[in-house]
């Protein structure tokens, strides 16, 4: 690896990261996988670089000669308005600094709750801590591009599910599913809700960053896969033989009497809006141009365990 050209830096270890730089060596791309202790696959295209993010001139060494630079990085839920500024604002200059395009992971936390589905046209209306600090993350990343210092995109995902995944169904729901118990879980069971895909989060990171002159000084929504969590806890327990799922809806003081001991549990209650009510996410914008498609609900939970 050391005498190869690394085509693509991505930046983070979870599982959207990490399934973004296998699609991408997959594609034949020499890619440098950067996390503070150096996680990822083993992969023959994929070199791991154990690297704080969040030193600026550190990165920007490593990142020499990339033509693409995906950022997948995340820090603490709870500590988003302390930790994320810092180090998005770390990556945007060493990636400038670098000479590469840009490609942020977002999400969908700096729109409010609309009765129509929600596009990359929709406007920005933050109105909690994490849904400011999401918006004002994209903004300093789209202002540098219309300064033409760089070229920038991003790639918006709902909560997740999949291999992997990290969110409050594969928290909350999917383990008591599988063991027959009682699911206690963020808002209303029967709402519908916009989930991503790990590995269709991934794709379009992948898509998005290929170079097509498109994709660039824009935001765009991951395919979904627009369901309740009731009906994807059903599917999850047919699949794999789990009696038929239990759901309860945790009330708002019990999210506050569990946040006196974690709190994660804090954050949920901020962000019930997404929950308490149907939040449908319209993703034509990325099957149109990139030909993406979101995984089958069966798909993904076949493989969540």
């Amino acid at each position: 690896m050391a005498e190869t050209v690394v085509t693509s830096v991505v930046i983070g270890a979870g599982a959207t990261g990490v399934a973004a730089a296998r699609q991408l060596a997959d594609r034949g791309q020499y890619v440098r996988l950067v996390t503070r202790s150096g996680s990822g696959p083993e992969h023959p295209r994929i070199e791991r670089v154990a690297l704080d993010a969040g030193r600026t001139e550190d990165l920007a060494a490593a990142l020499t000669g990339a033509r693409t630079v995906v950022n997948a990085a995340m820090t603490p839920y709870h500590t988003w308005p302390e930790t994320l500024p810092p180090l998005f604002a770390s990556i945007l200059a060493a990636t400038e600094r670098a000479g590469a395009d840009y490609v942020m992971l977002g999400n969908h936390y700096a729109y409010r709750q609309t009765t129509e589905p929600v596009t990359e046209r929709t406007p920005l209306d933050p109105h909690t801590r994490k849904g400011r600090v999401r918006a004002a993350l994209w903004r300093q990343a789209e202002t540098a591009h219309r300064e033409g210092r760089l070229r920038v995109a991003e790639v918006r995902a709902g909560q997740y599910l999949g291999p992997g995944a990290v969110s409050a169904f594969t928290l909350l729901v999917a383990p008591r599913v599988l063991a027959g118990e009682l699911a206690l879980l963020h808002g209303d069971p029967d709402a519908e809700h916009s989930f991503s895909a790990t590995e269709d989060a991934a794709a379009a990171l992948v898509a998005v960053a290929g170079g097509d002159e498109r994709a660039w000084g824009r935001a765009w929504n991951a395919p979904v896969i627009t369901t309740t969590p009731r009906h994807a806890a059903e599917v999850l327990a047919e699949l794999h033989g789990a009696p038929e799922p239990r759901l309860e809806p945790l009330t708002e003081r019990d999210l506050t009497l569990l946040s006196l001991t974690e709190p994660l549990w804090r954050e949920f209650i901020e962000m019930s809006y997404m929950s308490d009510l149907p939040f449908r996410v319209d993703d034509g914008d990325i099957r149109d141009t990139f030909g993406l498609k979101p995984s089958s609900l069966r798909e993904v939970l076949a493989a969540t365990a």
